[in-house]
């Protein structure tokens, strides 16, 4: 009886895998050839607009393609308004941002080709565009996501990774979501562009888990800098670049940074340094992509597509949205 219990265990765990590369493989590089033949320049024209206007805008879009796939899947989600959206999760909440260029976006968009192009699949857009136009790799998306139809404020409260956890603890949650250490070190380059609010890590460089001292990892001009800019009594919304040396780039800047102390969040800089079990072997990828940028540049492709095929809605599940705060009437 215990050898059959197994074996429906193993039967059920073999039945869902079949079925999410079922979904997956329903995604294709051509969805929208037919339907929505100029989706891709639509929105790259109006990315570089946003970008143009705000270059921190292309590091957002990023951002907000982790957020929306780490919780319910890539479906959207990110962008449902309401008292129980992602938006006011404490991840997101007056930190995740972006939002009014997608609503441009999807505007263009439904424009040319109504009720076709799912929100989901307009950010997977975008974020490939806004890496790419920072200087970073091109890469074919796979397209034919759908749009969920609910919220999961809790989950992004417990799903999403935030800039003082272990590397374990950030390791659980992308393994949760099939995704790998190395997938952790290569999506962690993200942080070669964009900026962070003074008020998500300035005790860092004042009071490091309530040792009443800075992180003693930090660079020492480094930690001049932040504690001038970033004073325990100042403005916890002033911003400060996520990557000091490369603010606006996507490149392996960031891997550089960390082998000599100057990564923003704890949680970057224990891929270099720190007493963490894990550490030995993140900071290996570390030396690896600090000297070989383009090594980074494709395992950052790689684990990308891997991210943007979270639990996908496809097939006649969820919807295409009109508008990607709300769902259809």
């Amino acid at each position: 009886m215990k050898r059959f219990g197994n074996l429906n265990v193993c039967s059920l765990l073999l039945t869902l895998s079949m079925l999410c590369f079922i979904a997956r493989s329903q995604l294709r590089t051509d969805f929208y050839s037919p339907s929505c033949p100029n989706v891709f320049k639509i929105v790259r024209r109006e990315v570089q607009r946003a970008m143009m206007n705000e270059m921190r805008i292309a590091a957002s879009l990023l951002r907000l393609q982790f957020h929306d796939c780490f919780v319910n899947g890539c479906d959207g989600s990110i962008f449902l308004d309401g008292d129980d959206s992602e938006k006011l999760a404490f991840p997101n909440r007056n930190s995740a941002r972006g939002f009014e260029v997608v609503d441009t976006i999807k505007s263009a968009v439904e424009s040319a080709c109504s009720g076709i192009v799912s929100c989901a699949d307009i950010l997977t857009i975008a974020t490939r565009d806004s890496v790419l136009l920072s200087g970073g790799p091109n890469w074919k998306v796979l397209l034919g996501r759908r749009d969920g139809m609910v919220a999961n404020q809790s989950g992004a409260n417990s799903n999403l990774a935030g800039p003082t956890e272990t590397i374990q603890s950030i390791l659980t949650k992308f393994a949760s979501v099939g995704l790998n250490l190395t997938d952790v070190v290569s999506l962690s380059g993200a942080h070669t562009i964009g900026s962070s609010r003074c008020g998500v890590f300035n005790t860092r460089f004042f009071n490091f888990s309530g040792s009443g001292a800075p992180d003693s990892r930090i660079e020492d001009s480094m930690l001049s800098d932040i504690q001038n800019t970033c004073p325990t009594d100042g403005d916890g919304n002033k911003t400060v670049p996520l990557d000091r040396n490369s603010v606006d780039l996507f490149d392996n800047q960031y891997y550089k940074n960390l082998l000599n102390g100057q990564g923003l969040f704890a949680s970057d800089q224990s891929l270099a340094t720190g007493n963490e079990t894990l550490t030995a072997t993140t900071r290996t990828i570390v030396e690896l992509y600090s000297n070989q940028n383009q090594r980074f540049l494709d395992d950052f492709v790689k684990s990308m597509i891997k991210m943007a095929n979270i639990s996908p809605l496809t097939g006649t599940d969820g919807e295409i949205r009109k508008n990607c705060r709300t769902v259809n009437s």
